[in-house]
């Protein structure tokens, strides 16, 4: 008895999770024909960041660009996952903005796409750029996972050069592997004028985060402890907002058995910065990135993989 008030205390739990995570339409406003499905099993998930706490961030609301576009792919057989950061300066063809038809239908800076219709005009971009189907779309507020992070306790990030942060308090961060919390996990990440990279070294760091956070949860046994998943379930739905069909319980017990060691982190293929109009931009390696979405649509990325590495150089 105790055993079955239990199972029906975590299903009840698990159900408040969903019902109470925002939710955007993401797919209705879409127009024209889609991307076909993925194979059986397969999953392509968008996930958009706004970091709308960001001391950069001098836009009003409603006029935020994403800082962060990840294309994660999750293997029909849910043992791979494959992470590919989309440079937010990627020069591609945006469509007609559905809800502000003055805007698109013109080559930007991908990044573009959320700022002139929300979340819809993104994926069409994102599908249009790839052939990829999207199936499900989370934005994360990369502000709201301080939270996430300090309930794991902090994460390890190896600092790959001694920087001083540009925003207050203006924390040093000395080379090699430090514990940080929260603030100072998403203070490190936000940085990107003190390495010769710039904005792929932001992606770097971002997936680094990313990495030690999944690696924490499951080094931790926060995954097998109902009082720590609870803390950090609590605080992930905090910051998140998904499509209206998805479910975090049930991509949570989906993805169970992945790992750090299960992820693998890449950036779209290009050939690096250069310059389009005047405007510094992100150039497609166009012949490269065809080959990489296409076995994303196919479910083959492990063969690509093999084949072409992950680098994430511009240009190789």
């Amino acid at each position: 008895m105790v055993a079955g008030l239990g199972l029906g205390g975590a299903f009840l739990y698990y159900r408040s999770l969903d019902s109470g995570l925002q939710r955007t339409d993401a797919f209705s406003k879409i127009s024209g024909a889609r991307p076909p499905a993925a194979p059986a099993g397969a999953e392509n998930i968008l996930m958009l960041g706004s970091d709308s706490r960001d001391p950069e961030n001098k836009a009003k609301p409603g006029q935020w660009r994403t800082d962060t576009m990840i294309l994660v792919h999750v293997s029909a057989d849910h043992q791979k996952a494959y992470l590919i950061s989309i440079p937010r300066d990627l020069y591609v063809h945006i469509p007609e903005s559905p809800t502000n038809p003055e805007f698109g239908n013109t080559n930007a800076k991908i990044n573009a796409a959320f700022a002139w219709g929300g979340v819809p005009l993104a994926v069409q971009a994102l599908e249009g750029y790839t052939e990829v189907r999207i199936d499900h779309v989370v934005l994360v507020d990369f502000g709201g996972f301080q939270q996430v992070t300090d309930a794991l306790g902090g994460v390890d990030l190896n600092i790959e050069q001694s920087i001083t942060s540009i925003h207050k308090p203006f924390r040093h961060f000395d080379k090699g592997v430090q514990h940080l919390n929260g603030a100072e996990a998403l203070d490190y990440v936000r940085q990107r004028y003190q390495f010769p990279d710039g904005d792929f070294g932001r992606m770097r760091h971002q997936q680094q985060f990313m990495k030690a956070l999944l690696d924490k949860a499951t080094s931790t046994g926060t995954m097998s402890n109902p009082f720590k998943l609870k803390a950090f379930l609590d605080s992930v739905t905090k910051a998140m907002t998904v499509d209206n069909d998805f479910s975090l319980a049930g991509t949570a017990w989906s993805f169970r058995s992945l790992t750090s060691k299960d992820l693998t982190f890449m950036v779209s293929p290009n050939r690096g910065s250069g310059t389009v109009n005047g405007e510094s931009v992100v150039l497609s390696d166009k012949n490269k990135a065809l080959s990489l979405y296409d076995a994303v649509a196919k479910d083959t990325v492990s063969d690509w993989v093999a084949q072409n590495g992950t680098s994430a150089k511009p240009g190789q």
